[in-house]
Formats: structure tokens, C-alpha cells, sequence
């Protein structure tokens, strides 16, 4: 049994999802790392540092099937470094003749670094593609209630009306600044780390920027023209659009909240059969989704904030950065991907009471609205579906 709630055989559900803990799982993580050795191998052998048979040994050779993982384990504590522990065990598995070629010139953060960025392309594509679904239900919401009318709300009081699908429409604007970051963000995130002791490619000699070149293109990342050993702004950056990201759902899961009020009743959040409000007032329906959504975006902020201390770090290398990002980038992927799987649903499945929202507005307001009131509102519901379909259009389905 773990120690931490959030791997708990109970509640894991609550804090990832099984998508992204394939993602971050220890051997899956093992595995990325010696894909990584693999296409180092490749490249140096194609620039020859090594020779071509060792890389191809290598290459089919890197399996953490073949790996005792309690030997790597062992040699780890043993040693007290990250890796010396898998560097002795990848030496025992591997023939003779490609043992000394395995692991050459290069340091544990080039390699955990170079995952990370596999790791945040992986986890984007998991973002791009909800995100995508997120604002396809709320576009719908938008049309479907263009002109459906509801009392806006300013300092939690009906101030003047507005239609539900206009604020709909703001929600789905909101997501779309997301897409745009995330777009925008991938040729800077996504790129290959190789520097070796201090990034500086001293070991390759002139052949380094080469095999640089080389291993970031046969992974399918750039090249980063410049070590980021010390440079951790790349998986800050992508930490704090999680927590922007969680931060939008989390505004949504509010509003949800508090309209579907019964005193309000004017949204209601889908309800799967079987779910228990309270054991001991049975007539609750309690707003457990929405209400994990701010839950949610809490701790992304707060692992975003450990991601951000990171770009204040020393010299050529700081362990206390990056090895801090082990633990919080992880956990904020993972919360986010939980998120993100919430705002799907919560989205797709919400309950839009709209004759309560007229009633309310009448109560509120009173009667004396003009139908030129939400003239304004419901052509900015036009506007951001234009746009967002415009978008559409000339975007990939996919990330990056």
C-alpha cells in the first residue's frame, strides 16, 4: 500500500489518470531514459565516437525488461548517484563488445532532462486533445443558449442580463488562449539536452554540436542551440500554463457551483448513476465535480510555484532545481490530466436550466428588459465562435 493518497488503491482516481501515470510510471520513466541512451548511441556512432555495431547492439539491447530493477535500486542508494546504479547494471546486461560504448560523455541531467521533454510532449498531446474537446462542448453551449437569458452576476449579486451562451462563449475564449499558448510553446519546450559535465560538449571534442544535432532530430526534438542545465524557464513555462490551464476549469467547476445552488438552480452538473451525495442527508446532491476541480487547480499552483523556484539556480548545474522538477512536474501533469478529464465531462454533461435563468433574471431585474438588452452579448457569442472555428481550420488535431 502507498504511503501518499494520491497512489492510493482508493482514491488514485482523484489524482490521475491511468493515461498519464503510464506516462510518469517508474519503468516507463527507465524505459524513456534508455531510448534516450539509444539515440545518444545512434548519434555518436553515426559521428564516430562509437563503433556502428555497439549503437546497434545497444539499441536493441535497451530493455527494462531486461533490468533487475532491485540491483539498480541497490547500486543507486549504494553509490548516492542518480544513475551509477543503472550505468552498472546496463554494463552487465550488454555484450562485451558494447558495454564501454553505452552512456558515453554524457551526464544524468542530459538524459532526465532529454526524457522531461519527451515526457511534456507526450503529456501536451494528453492537454491539446482535451482541451480541443473542452471548447468543442462549450461552442455548443454557446449556440445552444445564444439567446437564452440569465442575470449577470457582479460581487455575486444580478447586476444586468446576459445570455447563458455568452458566458459560455467567454469560458471557450479562455480555453482557446490555452490552445494558442500551447501551440506557441512547443518549439521552445520541446528540445534534446546533451552538454555533458557542464554543457560545454567538451568530451566529443569538434564533433559535439554534430552529435548534438543528431540525437535531438532522431528523437524528434530540436536542437537547443545552447545547454539548459542551469536554464529551467522551458519546464517552468509549461508548469505554469498547467496551472493557467487548471486555474479556467477550476473558474468553470466555480460557476457550476454556486448556479446549481438549489436556491439558484439554474446549472446542474452530470450525475453518474450510483453516486452518493451524503449518507446522511440523502436528499444532497452534492457538486463533487466542480468542487474537485478547485481542489484540483490548488495543487497544480502549488506545483507549478516549486517549478518556477527552479529558474533561480547557480552555475553551470544546480541539483536543487531540477531534481526538485522530478517530484513536482509529475504531480502537476498528473493533477492537470485529472482536471482536464473532469472538465470533459462536467462540460459535456452539464444541465442548462434556462427556464429557471429567466425566472431568476425577472425575479432579480424585473421585467422591464429589452430584447436589445443582450443584442451586444449575443453578437459576441458570434464573434468567439467565428473565431475559434477559424482556428480550427488551420490547426492540426494534434500536438505539436
Amino acid at each position: 500500500m502507498s504511503a501518499r493518497i494520491s497512489d492510493s488503491l482508493t482514491y488514485s482516481h482523484l489524482w490521475g489518470t491511468d493515461e498519464l501515470r503510464q506516462i510518469f510510471d517508474e519503468k516507463a520513466r527507465l524505459q524513456g531514459w534508455l531510448d534516450v541512451l539509444a539515440a545518444l548511441a545512434r548519434a555518436q556512432a553515426a559521428e564516430g565516437l562509437i563503433p556502428a555495431e555497439a549503437a546497434e547492439t545497444i539499441t536493441a539491447e535497451l530493455r527494462v525488461e531486461r533490468l533487475d530493477l532491485e540491483r539498480v535500486a541497490q547500486g543507486t542508494r549504494e553509490t548516492g548517484h542518480s544513475t551509477l546504479g543503472l550505468i552498472h547494471e546496463l554494463r552487465r546486461v550488454l555484450p562485451e563488445t558494447a558495454r564501454e560504448h553505452v552512456y558515453v560523455g554524457a551526464t544524468v541531467q542530459d538524459v532526465t532532462d532529454t526524457w522531461t521533454s519527451l515526457a511534456m510532449r507526450a503529456v501536451g498531446g494528453i492537454v491539446w486533445r482535451d482541451l480541443r474537446r473542452i471548447e468543442d462542448g462549450l461552442l455548443d453551449l454557446a449556440l445552444a443558449f445564444r439567446d437564452a437569458p440569465i442575470a449577470g452576476r457582479t460581487h455575486g449579486q444580478p447586476g444586468a442580463p446576459a445570455t447563458f451562451g455568452w458566458k459560455a462563449a467567454s469560458w471557450a475564449d479562455e480555453i482557446r488562449r490555452h490552445l494558442d499558448r500551447l501551440r506557441e510553446g512547443a518549439p521552445r519546450w520541446l528540445v534534446a539536452q546533451l552538454g555533458g559535465g557542464i554543457g560545454t560538449l567538451v568530451a566529443y571534442g569538434d564533433r559535439g554540436l554534430a552529435i548534438r544535432s543528431r540525437f535531438a532530430a532522431d528523437l524528434g526534438l530540436a536542437d537547443p542551440v545552447i545547454s539548459w542545465l542551469s536554464s529551467r524557464d522551458r519546464i517552468a513555462e509549461f508548469g505554469a500554463l498547467l496551472a493557467m490551464i487548471t486555474g479556467t476549469l477550476a473558474r468553470i467547476g466555480d460557476e457550476v457551483y454556486e448556479l446549481q445552488r438549489p436556491e439558484i438552480g439554474e446549472l446542474g452538473e452530470p450525475r453518474a448513476e450510483g453516486v452518493v451525495g451524503s449518507i446522511t442527508m440523502h436528499h444532497k446532491r452534492n457538486p463533487e465535480g466542480s468542487e474537485h476541480l478547485s481542489t484540483l487547480a490548488r495543487l497544480v499552483r502549488s506545483s507549478a510555484g516549486v517549478l518556477m523556484e527552479s529558474v533561480v539556480s547557480q552555475h553551470e548545474r544546480d541539483g536543487r532545481a531540477w531534481k526538485a522538477e522530478w517530484v513536482a512536474l509529475p504531480e502537476a501533469c498528473l493533477l492537470a490530466g485529472t482536471a482536464l478529464r473532469l472538465g470533459v465531462q462536467l462540460v459535456e454533461g452539464l444541465e442548462v436550466h434556462a427556464d429557471r435563468m429567466a425566472a431568476n433574471m425577472r425575479t432579480y431585474l424585473g421585467d422591464t428588459q429589452n430584447p436589445s438588452d443582450t443584442g451586444a452579448a449575443t453578437d459576441m457569442v458570434d464573434m468567439v465562435v467565428s473565431r475559434a472555428r477559424k482556428a480550427r481550420a488551420e490547426e492540426s488535431p494534434s500536438w505539436p
